[in-house]
């Protein structure tokens, strides 16, 4: 998905989506953002790291 790109904000973001994953199997996108509010990303426009969080939840699904 392209998500990560320098790998500076992947620790808390990984953790952050694998736990709204558990609370909420299916999120919506809006849930996604509200959920990854907290998470500084410097490379992506966040966009492509909420795709691939709702990818996850469809593949774990």
């Amino acid at each position: 998905m392209g998500a990560i790109q320098c790998g500076f904000c992947t620790p808390g973001t990984v953790l952050t989506a694998y736990a709204l994953l558990l609370k909420n199997p299916r999120p919506s996108r809006g849930e996604v953002r509200q959920a990854l509010k907290g998470n500084l990303c410097r490379c992506t426009g966040y966009q492509q790291i909420i795709d691939a969080v709702l990818l996850a939840a469809q593949r774990m699904g």
